[in-house]
């Protein structure tokens, strides 16, 4: 027998192996079930919110897949024991909450360009379509329009430790610009949010499985706990913003609805949170002001609750738009059409709150914060 050549290669012997093809199920994937997820290999704060803004996403997919008729009773352990482990470690629950829906869920498509609902995508998405990314977007918007009176609240703050008049007279004036800017921007809804699919196909998903009729029990996180676990919903209390410019202008809502608010404080990353409780804990505004007998500090400082009012009746009128009218004309559609109404939530928020008494509650609590000058 000649030699073999060394220059020739050795043919590897034929294996299904290599391939990746079963012996027992050919090209079928054996037990293609989701591995249990481990949070260990997370490095980080915003890979820990990015996991947690993943999982969210699934769970309200899963839990609100069949309508509000339907609700899953059960999230499986697959998906409940990295969730609820992930929440524990960015202090969030289990569940979407609106640091999920807006805070982690957007991208800018040119970094480089103005933030604009054109130059803007979202990361994960669930049943809506372009009304779905148009109301996150157009909320993402709304944050980014707060950060001028975020600051203002940082340069108020140091102002009457200080003390500076004028920059506390500035600040004051920022904090009214960027409340109208707001309420600019939020006027955007109208043109990317389509109020009868945010009523029928989008809201449902926003919902959560306390103070719920849909889940009056309860959501069972299997493998975390055999008793049903309760969290709210979704909400704009949720939000940093109006809590935080809330306690800076000294602005005393009713029982009632400051209960649901603070509640809501827990939905919000810690951090945020904390900023809140900060603001609370600095020097009196409206005793600063009072005290110090400057009209224009007094008529700086009316300005701005006068344009948190004007948010509010904003944004009341908002909701009657988006779910009152919505819900009159979901009772009329013919059944071929978009989804029915839903039934549980009809004049409630996501959050679980009666929304337009809470809503008209907290703008006319707003509005008693006007100083009147003494004397």
């Amino acid at each position: 027998m000649e030699p073999q050549s060394p220059n020739l290669k050795t043919t590897p012997s034929l294996t299904l192996g290599r391939f990746h093809i079963s012996e027992d199920y050919g090209f079928l994937l054996p037990s293609p079930l989701m591995p249990l997820l481990s949070c260990q290999f997370l490095t980080g704060y915003r890979e820990q919110r990015l996991a947690h803004l993943t999982l969210s996403f699934i769970t309200m997919g899963y839990v609100w897949q069949e309508g509000e008729t339907q609700p899953k009773e059960v999230l499986p352990r697959n998906l409940a024991l990295p969730f609820v482990e992930v929440s524990r470690s960015v202090g969030l629950p289990p569940i979407l909450t609106h640091s999920d829906l807006v805070l982690a869920n957007w991208t800018a498509r040119d970094p480089g360009r103005p933030l604009e609902i054109r130059n803007l995508d979202i990361i994960f998405s669930l049943p809506g379509g372009e009304s779905l990314r148009g109301f996150i977007l157009v909320i993402v918007l709304v944050e980014n329009a707060a950060v001028p009176g975020i600051k203002a609240l940082v340069q108020a703050v140091n102002a009457i430790l200080q003390p500076s008049p004028e920059s506390l007279l500035q600040a004051l004036q920022r904090l009214r610009l960027s409340i109208q800017d707001i309420k600019g921007v939020l006027g955007q809804m109208h043109d990317y949010a389509d109020p009868d699919v945010f009523y029928a196909v989008i809201r449902v998903f926003f919902s959560g499985w306390k103070d719920n009729p849909a889940m009056p029990a309860g959501l069972i996180y299997e493998g975390v706990s055999n008793e049903p676990l309760r969290y709210s919903g979704g909400s704009t209390a949720q939000s940093t913003v109006l809590q935080a410019f809330d306690e800076f202008l000294g602005i005393h809502h009713s029982e009632e609805s400051a209960d649901f608010l603070h509640k809501m404080r827990d939905y919000m990353p810690p951090s945020h949170k904390a900023f809140i409780e900060e603001i609370h804990s600095a020097p009196s505004l409206r005793d600063h002001i009072l005290s110090s007998g400057n009209g224009q500090l007094l008529a700086a400082y009316n300005q701005c609750v006068e344009a948190l009012v004007a948010l509010r009746s904003y944004h009341i009128a908002m909701v009657t738009k988006y779910l009152i009218t919505a819900a009159a004309r979901a009772k009329g559609r013919r059944p071929s059409q978009l989804p029915g109404p839903p039934r549980a939530l009809e004049e409630r928020g996501t959050g679980g709150t009666v929304v337009l008494r809470f809503l008209k509650s907290v703008r006319d609590k707003t509005l008693e914060a006007i100083l009147h000058q003494s004397g």
